[in-house]
């Protein structure tokens, strides 16, 4: 790999102080962090720079069916975790047991970030994690009590291009980290003409971000009236409705009665599903319903066709505790489950290994290759549906997330339940899939039976219908869906046959690999379960689990497309940034530098960047060993012990960067960048003489 693709960089080392933006990385350990905006000082003065380039999300807004503005309530998460910016601001992963994380995204539509800074830029993680799920990721203005009454006032009481200089700041910051807009909550009181103002503001500024990222969103929060006065009204009026016809949508206050949303959907109008009503789940103040009792509320609003807005759901992590969060979490959202329209997949190829973004251990191809808990919502993939329920002839069937065995990644996807007596099998529903069928479909999936789970076998199967599903029309009128079950191949393509690679061998005991293929016309996908039949008939109830840990679907057509310039992008070279030496004892030398490429981030779902340990004299080669996971063409190595350099003497230190793409083509080595990073110590100046003691 000595060739044109690798970038050669000779240093000396220095200790010199090279001070980072404190904004922008974490002061003890230099590692690259998300952060908020305090003031409107530092929001009209903002600028991107060469640091921000951490916090750019480049996973695009994956498709969804139905469409976000199709007319059907929707579901929103206001995210809020003791004040935000936790353990989530840590761009690159931080290690971390049992931490937050959220899944259960086919459920909603938009995720607000909110913290009490007066912007809340959300952290890359969550942005990269919610539009891989087809979610939109908003960020959070706020003012409050007097320091924020005096800041409104002096951005809206005086002429226009005040407040559009602050719209205009607000959307370019949306747009340059790439998330989807904005929730406006004004939690002080105006005056008169900052009143008579903010409808202009909130015009201006759904105007910038609509133009600035394609189908973004400006919300406003139920606050202050259009006299000033701040008096939450929980309901959308005469008082407060100025400010709903000014932008994208209307989040209610908490403590609404039935009554307030008859009259909030009488004001509404054709409007209707643009009202999201707000749920306490912490329960605070007079409410419905809130915790384990939070579907109380949702069956009001739903029955008055309004669009809903979950805040703070981090209580089931806050209130209960970490130690058995994902089973309370998976109860939580079972009980919303009835009265949150899913979406679904709009586009191929699909593929997850359902990963959470965190676990206790790291796996790769099912091989254990960390044992330290680690936390990356970047790493999150595409989540299925999380169901658990007794079927009506006996037996029972669930899906959950479990952290003792994976594929990739620090989970796997645990189906479990009972085929009942005299039923041959029993189907897990897990994606929902919106979009016209091709005529030939290739299916990957990897799985592992549990011990007790010799009596199963386990396959895909998909449902079509002949029709579009449309979700404007009638559900129960669309016919029934027509059941397919795809034939396995038993010599899969080569493209596939990398998929599968790992599978039955010995480093990864006890996970399978099986490619299957089916032939389509003139229908549109509708749902891709996992049926689980008993191996021999009989009348006993027949219980199972398995671990599925990847799956994959796609367009045999696109694929015979892609082969002959799959993985074809090469990194050509590599440069560095903020390079520090330190010396944690006499004999010791450690290094942190940010290394940057460039890459198409169409083909690159991440990077594994890997390191070979400096040599200072001859001898067999160093192992590679791998450092981290990038999800932008950036990473920041940090403290990284290497060999010190004698005074006569430079050492090698090589850094190599593997694009992983996006449909699981392993990318030849040949094509990863490569920066080899020459350094020395300085050369003392002789004195011409001796000393003596």
């Amino acid at each position: 790999m000595e060739s044109q693709r690798t970038s050669v960089l000779h240093r000396v080392v220095s200790f010199a102080p090279d001070p980072l933006p404190a904004r922008q990385y974490d002061k003890h350990t230099t590692e690259p962090i998300s952060f908020y905006l305090s003031g409107l000082e530092e929001l009209l003065s903002w600028k991107s720079t060469s640091d921000d380039a951490f916090n750019v999300s480049i996973e695009p807004l994956a498709k969804r069916q139905p469409p976000l503005d199709s007319n059907r309530p929707r579901t929103l998460v206001c995210h809020d975790m003791k004040g935000g910016y936790l353990e989530d601001r840590f761009i690159q992963g931080s290690e971390v047991i049992d931490p937050f994380v959220f899944y259960h995204w086919c459920y909603i539509d938009i995720f607000v970030y909110f913290s009490h800074h007066t912007v809340t830029i959300p952290p890359v993680v969550w942005t990269n994690a919610a539009h891989r799920n087809g979610v939109l990721m908003l960020g959070t203005f706020i003012t409050e009590w007097s320091d924020g009454g005096k800041m409104c006032e002096s951005f809206l009481a005086g002429e226009e291009e005040a407040y559009r200089a602050v719209a205009e700041q607000l959307a370019a910051i949306a747009q340059f980290y790439r998330f989807d807009g904005w929730l406006v909550n004004i939690e002080n009181s105006l005056s008169v003409t900052a009143a008579r103002n903010m409808p202009h503001f909130l015009q201006c500024l759904t105007a910038q971000v609509h133009q600035a990222v394609p189908g973004g969103k400006v919300l406003w929060y139920d606050s202050v009236l259009k006299s000033g006065e701040l008096r939450w009204q929980n309901e959308l009026n005469d008082h407060n409705k100025v400010f709903f016809d000014a932008c994208d949508g209307f989040f209610t206050n908490y403590n609404w009665k039935d009554g307030q949303l008859l009259r909030t959907r009488e004001m509404a109008g054709e409007r209707l599903c643009d009202v999201y009503v707000g749920v306490d789940v912490f329960g605070r103040g007079d409410v419905v319903g809130g915790g384990f009792d939070s579907d109380k509320s949702l069956r009001l609003i739903r029955n008055h066709g309004l669009s809903v807005a979950i805040f703070a759901p981090g209580w089931v992590y806050e209130h209960l505790g970490p130690e058995d969060f994902l089973h309370n979490e998976n109860r939580f959202w079972g009980l919303l489950a009835e009265w949150l329209p899913t979406h679904g997949v709009g586009s191929l190829p699909f593929g997850t290994r359902f990963s959470l973004g965190m676990g206790r251990r790291h796996f790769s191809n099912g091989q254990e290759n960390g044992t330290k808990p680690w936390y990356n919502l970047s790493s999150q993939e595409i989540q299925p549906l999380y169901t658990s329920h007794r079927l009506p002839t006996g037996g029972w069937l669930r899906t959950r997330c479990c952290l003792q065995d994976a594929w990739c990644g620090g989970s796997s996807l645990l189906l479990e339940g009972a085929i009942p007596p005299n039923t041959n099998h029993i189907t897990a529903r897990l994606f929902s899939f919106q979009m016209r069928a091709p005529q030939r479909l290739y299916l990957v999936l990897i799985y592992k039976h549990e011990d007790s789970s010799q009596g199963v076998t386990i396959a895909p199967e998909l449902t079509t219908q002949e029709s579009h599903s449309c979700y404007n029309v009638d559900m129960f009128a669309q016919p029934e869906p027509t059941r397919h079950k795809p034939s396995p191949l038993l010599t899969p393509p080569p493209h596939l046959a990398q998929l599968l690679r790992g599978c039955g061998q010995r480093g990864a005991p006890g996970w399978q690999g099986r490619c299957y293929e089916l032939e389509l016309q003139n229908c549109f996908l509708n749902e891709l379960s996992i049926a689980v039949s008993r191996r021999h008939s009989g009348q006993d109830e027949v219980p199972f689990a398995c671990r599925l840990g990847e799956i994959w679907v796609m367009d045999a057509a696109h694929l015979y497309s892609r082969l002959p310039t799959a993985a074809a992008s090469q990194i050509l070279s590599i440069e560095v940034a903020h390079l520090q030496w330190r010396r944690p004892s006499s004999e010791e030398l450690s290094v942190s530098l940010t290394l940057r490429w460039a890459y198409p981030p169409s083909e690159a779902k991440c990077f594994h960047v890997h390191y070979r340990s400096g040599s200072c004299v001859s001898g067999p080669e160093p192992p590679l060993l791998l450092i981290g996971e990038a999800h932008a063409p950036l990473f920041r190595v940090t403290d990284l012990r290497v060999p010190n350099a004698a005074s006569e003497t430079s050492c090698r230190l090589e850094f190599l960067v593997e694009p992983v793409s996006r449909e699981g083509v392993q990318v030849a080595a040949a094509l990863w960048g490569k920066l080899l990073l020459v350094y020395s110590n300085p050369k003392l100046p002789s004195t011409g003489g001796s000393t003596n003691a």
